[in-house]
């Protein structure tokens, strides 16, 4: 009698319904565990398997059962059945195609690349309730990109001294200004304190300006404490919550989609902790497929890396995910992904920053285009003159990259991106 059925839930000569889900992975068996038996148990685990044969199995029972059916070196396509997935739920999704799987003892390697949702789970999802039009709508920004920064050093301003960085950099011509993602509401910097404080400089600065300014502050904290902070929020006048949606969890985001967007507030979505398993091109999952998720669930941006900065990523990766939020349907000719097609899920916009100045924001604008939000932090509070001429020296930069000037041509005329230049060049941080 047999004891195993992995090689079960393999058929290569199998075509997926239209309503099921199917998973693109990179494996690696074990030694002594072979190709069919390795991407069975993938398929198994993840779906109705166990490890050893069963007494009985009622018919019914193989209609719910994953297929591995198309494999091409150590990339193997698994297909699910719709019913397998509770409607609108991300986290079983979770549980099932990135969960024990990762564990197992048969596979030396295993790494979820992407996964094409079909429009009959999509129906189970809201996506974000700002997407990317009604975020340019609510800020009043139109044919360049979002921009912002994060007080720098990261964490160690009290909240006076973070509004008041937050006024010049708004007076710099910047939209946004972004709590780091290790602040919340710590001894010296009160959450309460730096919203209220900084609503106080938000209006001043909008008044001089005429322009419209934000903040993305950061609610991160158990479920009951954000919703809390992210009604602080909206009682102050903001239009924004900023959460690290990675440690706070899908489920986290999930329950403040909904309660945000009854309050007028955007999610930023901060991806802290993302690299613990999407860095390994071995093992893990991509980031291509948290940004996917992220999308699903409903925040209105999520950072997404800059090639050229301090953070790991290439530039056909940041290509990628701007495509994976930004596209009604993704095409995955040419790409380690799969076709997707939205539908009525709306656009999220990436986020690019980490290691950023002024001499850079072409060579991004070059990978992104203009549908971004541009996250310009160190390189404008580190300008020789401040960080309100460090602000308006990336505006510059932006404007000569929308006019077709090199920043060279721009510094004639643009004193505060002359000095950046001089102080930064092209400089890459590593």
């Amino acid at each position: 009698m047999a004891i195993d059925w992995y090689e079960e839930f393999v058929d290569l000569g199998y075509t997926p319904a239209r309503d099921e889900l199917v998973a693109l992975y990179y494996f690696e068996p074990a030694e002594g565990i072979g190709r069919d038996e390795a991407i069975g148990r993938i398929a198994s685990e993840s779906s109705t398997g166990t490890w050893t044969t069963l007494h009985s199995l009622p018919p019914r029972m193989r209609d719910l059962q994953a297929t591995a059916f198309e494999v091409e070196g150590n990339f193997v396509k698994i297909a699910y059945p719709l019913g397998l997935w509770e409607e609108g739920n991300a986290v079983q999704l979770l549980s099932g195609i990135a969960g024990n799987i990762f564990g197992m003892k048969a596979l030396k390697n295993l790494r979820l690349i992407d996964v094409s949702l079909p429009s009959a789970y999509l129906r189970g999802f809201k996506g974000p309730h700002f997407g990317i039009e009604e975020v340019r709508e609510m800020m009043r920004v139109h044919g360049r990109p979002l921009v912002g920064a994060v007080p720098k050093p990261k964490v160690g301003f009290s909240a006076a001294e973070h509004a008041r960085v937050g006024f010049e950099t708004w007076m710099g011509g910047f939209d946004l200004v972004k709590d780091d993602e290790n602040l919340t509401s710590v001894s010296f910097n009160r959450f309460e304190d730096r919203v209220r404080m900084l609503a106080e400089m938000r209006d001043s600065a909008e008044q001089l300006t005429g322009e419209r300014k934000s903040a993305l502050i950061n609610i991160s904290a158990d479920t009951e404490t954000m919703k809390a902070r992210a009604k602080l929020l909206a009682d102050y006048g903001w239009n924004y919550a900023m959460i690290d949606v990675v440690v706070a969890g899908t489920a986290a985001v999930m329950t403040l989609r909904d309660y945000c967007s009854d309050l007028g507030l955007a999610i930023h979505a901060h991806r802290a902790m993302h690299a613990a398993f999407d860095r390994n091109p071995k093992h893990g999952m991509t980031m291509q497929f948290l940004a996917k998720i992220m999308r699903l669930i409903g925040v209105s941006q999520i950072h997404t890396g800059t090639a050229v900065g301090k953070l790991a990523g290439t530039r056909k990766e940041a290509a990628l995910l701007a495509d994976v939020l930004r596209e009604r349907r993704t095409n995955a000719s040419g790409t380690m992904a799969l076709d997707q097609d939205w539908g009525e899920i709306k656009s999220a916009f990436p986020v690019s920053s980490g290691g950023l100045h002024p001499g850079l924001v072409p060579e991004v604008l070059n990978i992104y285009g203009s549908e971004i939000v541009l996250l310009v932090s160190g390189g404008i509070h580190g300008h020789p003159q401040g960080t309100r001429a460090g602000a308006q020296a990336t505006m510059q930069a932006i404007e000569a990259w929308k006019d077709g000037e090199t920043l060279e041509e721009k510094a004639e005329s643009a004193p505060e991106l002359r000095q950046a230049l001089e102080k930064w060049g092209r400089y890459r941080p590593k």
